[in-house]
């Protein structure tokens, strides 16, 4: 008998790892994530992995989160084979090196600080290793069946969450099992619908936001509306985002809103080489896209290129953009304010009131993106305590993942409700909110703590 043991996203948002263990002994992980976030979390990415060798890891999409564990557990020779699609394996290319680096930066700041428990501090994994992981991808279509191992298969479907996301249709064991991944939002404007679930002996559901709803203000309108504050107050205005999916939505919208006359045309810069990396590889999938670019595609307009916009990659061209004065807009990772090069632009222009601070993505506890968003007067980046006088805005219009009633969509247009509901990837208040509506239906719905085994 097949069975689930849940090593991550189980009562937290982040480290996803669902390890499928078949009868004949294959094991199969599906996502490989690293904690974020929390302290108590990230100390979790150092504990001994418990999962054993792998026959296989099953990536449902890029993000750090569900793929970052992946190069620390090829670097130990414990995995087989490792599928995903096209998409994933293009935006890993991108993101696991990058997090290898910041690995290795973490380190040698903890050795010249002194502050490790260990002596000399070491990388969870470098750039190399997440090189070699990379490398070990083998990226496959939507919609076709794939054998993992002898008695596994695995057919991708479309997530909506960003490019090459999915949702799992695993069969093992005679059981059919569904990984929601992280599932997108109906009618984005960047992104196609998540595909129709699947009838499924278990469901594992994602419950992100299963304790709310998004407003119903279209994101395009609450960003005009915020470019025009902010162009009112004469200073910057600096979005942290996400370099991958965030960062493609908001220059999608502002393109619009341009062509609209809503907005008008004023300079933005996206200081981050790795969204000047990605962008072009959102525009190589169009299939993946919503209706909208397809069309505008196919009518030769650059849907991602507000008139203004200028794609700064060396270090030197960032240096110059702090000395700018009046208004111009900064697009720069990391979203949460964890690092990247949005910190030089807050420690220049938090102290000032005229700058807006635009926060347009979910903000995970103890981030400087979360304490920023409860009101901080003082923030400390790079080792300096920076006075907080800016305007701080929030925009939760641009969410990439679905709220309960989405959920709710998606799970209804299944030919039949799932056997079993294994309720992961959220905090406990949105996942007892969703436990309760769920099993309000008769479902049979838990949630499961940190190492459950399940039994299929």
């Amino acid at each position: 008998m097949a069975s689930l043991t849940f090593l991550g996203a189980a009562q937290t948002v982040t480290g996803s790892r669902h390890l499928l263990t078949t009868a004949s002994g294959k094991r199969i992980l599906i996502d490989a994530g690293l904690f974020q976030g929390r302290k108590e979390l990230r100390e979790r990415n150092w504990a001994p992995w418990t999962g054993g060798r792998l026959d296989a890891v099953i990536l449902t999409h890029a993000h750090i989160d569900h793929t970052g564990f992946l190069p620390r557990l090829c670097a130990q020779g414990l995995v087989g084979r490792v599928l995903c699609t096209a998409g994933t394996r293009e935006l890993s290319a991108l993101l696991l090196p990058d997090s290898g680096h910041l690995q290795e930066e973490d380190a040698r700041y903890a050795n010249r600080r002194g502050y490790s428990k260990h002596h000399p501090a070491l990388p969870l994994y470098t750039a190399r290793q997440a090189e070699a992981a990379v490398e070990r991808l083998e990226s496959f279509p939507y919609d076709v069946p794939v054998e993992v191992v002898d008695g596994v298969q695995v057919t991708f479907h479309q997530a909506g969450h960003i490019l090459g996301s999915s949702f799992l249709d695993l069969l093992a064991d005679g059981k059919r099992i569904l990984c929601s991944g992280d599932l997108g939002r109906y009618g984005t404007p960047l992104l196609a619908d998540p595909d129709d679930p699947v009838q499924a002996d278990a469901l594992l559901l994602e419950c992100t936001y299963g304790d709310r709803t998004h407003p119903p203000a279209p994101a395009a309108d609450e960003l005009a509306e915020a470019i025009h504050q902010a162009v009112g107050r004469g200073g910057p205005l600096l979005i942290p985002a996400f370099a991958i999916g965030r960062t493609q939505e908001i220059l999608f919208l502002w393109r619009r809103l341009e062509h609209e006359g809503r907005i008008p045309k004023l300079p933005l810069f996206v200081d981050s080489p790795m969204a000047t990396d990605a962008t072009p590889l959102y525009l190589k999938h169009p299939d993946e896209q919503s209706a909208e670019v397809r069309s505008l595609l196919a009518r030769h307009v650059r849907p991602l290129h507000p008139s203004r916009l200028q794609f700064v990659r060396g270090a030197a061209d960032s240096a110059r953009l702090l000395e700018r004065d009046g208004f111009f807009a900064v697009i720069a990772a990391s979203g949460m304010v964890t690092g990247g090069r949005i910190l030089s632009h807050l420690q220049e222009h938090l102290p000032h009131p005229e700058t807006t601070v635009l926060l347009v993505g979910y903000q995970a506890e103890e981030t400087r993106g979360r304490r920023l968003l409860e009101g901080a007067t003082e923030l400390k980046l790079r080792g300096i305590t920076v006075p907080v006088r800016a305007k701080i805005a929030q925009m939760s219009g641009f969410s990439a993942h679905a709220d309960w009633a989405e959920e709710e969509r998606w799970l209804s247009r299944a030919p039949a409700p799932p056997g079993r509901v294994f309720l992961v990837h959220g905090e406990p208040l949105a996942l007892e909110a969703q436990r309760v509506r769920l099993a309000a239906k008769g479902w049979r719905v838990e949630a499961p703590q940190p190492g459950a085994q399940v039994q299929l």
